[in-house]
């Protein structure tokens, strides 16, 4: 699964695109395909696109973005640098847990 993923990303980069939009691409992976997944995302990033990562994987999207917007129920609950929204209270509330 993890294979057709990436190929389906390789297939929007053929177009040269400055921005690509990714809606779940971890979705049903194995820890090892998401690694490899994280690898190509950062590769892409470093070629100077912007990506518009919608993902629920809360370590993949910490690990990658250099900004983040948190929704919660469609409405904005916060904003920022990885490390802030990872504070934020209404953040914690909604995804990670109040045990963190």
């Amino acid at each position: 699964y993890g294979d057709q993923r990436r190929l389906e990303i390789a297939r929007a980069l053929a177009t040269d695109p400055q921005l690509i939009a990714l809606d779940e691409p971890a979705a049903g992976m194995n820890a090892t395909e998401k690694v490899q997944l994280r690898e190509l995302i950062d590769r892409i990033r470093k070629d100077n696109r912007t990506i518009l990562l919608i993902e629920h994987d809360v370590k993949l999207v910490m690990g990658l973005c250099d900004r983040v917007t948190v929704l919660d129920y469609g409405k904005q609950i916060a904003e920022g640098a990885p490390a802030d929204v990872q504070k934020n209270e209404k953040v914690i509330t909604a995804y990670l847990g109040t045990g963190h």
